[in-house]
């Protein structure tokens, strides 16, 4: 099978080497001097250092030859590089099914990537992929699974059997508001875990926290028209868990620096990576409003990306709020 992945960062990368084990995959980037670079290297040092490519993986800078005769498009831009992606792909009058991996909502406007991809390619075959899954583990073949999502569930069965492996588990799934709410959401929490973690709160404060992170998620997800119980799967409580626990998750490495009084800026640079939970958490708290969603980790975190210095005090404030019956996936305002 013929698989061209859009957009050579650590992620897309790292699903290209995995990909490549089974399949005829391009990978492409915009950059001509990044894609030269790897090309010669056969590694992508500025992403993901140290994994080398396979013989097989091919390298283009050149949008039309990586997707000429293509099974899947797997769009691996961020949030903010999806629309000019798939506007790029639209124009050059690609027909073939588009898998989006980012987890997010595109800004001013709050739109999750199943709206942006609904404006850019109208009624063409889509479907998210997410779930638990840093990049440097899935490049190196250890044990993964993750969930793709189509509104057609026949597009989703077949994809999913496409991109499954010895060490890639893919289940099809067909709510993709819920799947893409449990992407975008949880790295907002795993901005207060890091925070947790790094005033050094303790254990039992960072289950509490998860726990009711997932609560805010899903409620916030099922008024959004995804369903509870994907919120118990893979792209809710599976990327929750690793995204606030991992030592590789970049939103937590942001929480734990703003616990030490560092500013949002400096805290990303030292990265080298974007933290899509930075960009995230505004839209979400927004969207929450307009619909009387109570987000009130959502609400601190957007507090501490504001105003950094103010962990303790967040927190403190977090703490305070009046006891309420535990309802984890009510949408009820004030839960």
């Amino acid at each position: 099978m013929n698989i061209a992945i859009l957009g050579a960062g650590a992620w897309g990368t790292a699903l290209a080497i995995n990909l490549a084990a089974r399949h005829s995959v391009n990978l492409w980037a915009r950059d001509a001097v990044q894609v030269e670079a790897m090309r010669s290297r056969r590694v992508n040092d500025r992403y993901l250092p140290g994994c080398a490519f396979p013989d097989a993986l091919q390298l283009h800078a050149d949008l039309q030859h990586a997707i000429t005769g293509s099974d899947y498009l797997i769009c691996a831009a961020p949030v903010s590089g999806l629309r000019a992606t798939l506007r790029a792909v639209r124009e050059l009058r690609c027909k073939t099914p588009v898998i989006w991996l980012c987890k997010g909502f595109e800004r001013p406007d709050a739109r999750l990537p199943h709206e942006v991809f609904a404006e850019e390619m109208g009624a063409a075959a889509g479907a998210v992929l997410s779930g638990p899954s840093f990049a440097q583990e899935v490049a190196g073949g250890l044990p993964a699974a993750l969930t793709l999502a189509a509104v057609d569930r026949k597009l989703a069965v077949a994809a999913a059997q496409a991109l499954h492996g010895p060490a890639l588990r893919v289940y099809s799934h067909d709510d993709v508001i819920g799947v893409e709410v449990g992407g975008a959401v949880k790295n907002v929490i795993a901005i207060a875990a890091g925070v947790c973690d790094g005033l050094g709160l303790g254990l039992n404060a960072r289950a509490a926290l998860m726990t009711r992170g997932l609560a805010e998620m899903t409620r916030f997800g099922v008024a959004l028209g995804g369903r509870a119980e994907t919120f118990m799967g893979l792209s809710g409580v599976g990327d929750l868990l690793l995204t606030c626990t991992g030592d590789l998750s970049r939103n937590r490495r942001i929480g734990l620096a703003l616990a030490r009084g560092e500013t949002v800026s400096t805290a990303q640079a030292g990265l080298g990576h974007v933290a899509e939970g930075v960009f995230t958490a505004g839209e979400v708290r927004r969207r929450a409003r307009e619909r009387g969603i109570d987000m009130p980790i959502t609400d601190a975190v957007c507090r501490l990306l504001d105003q950094p210095g103010q962990a303790a005090a967040v927190v403190r404030e977090l703490l305070a709020r009046d006891p309420k019956p535990e309802h984890a996936a009510s949408t009820t305002a004030g839960r």
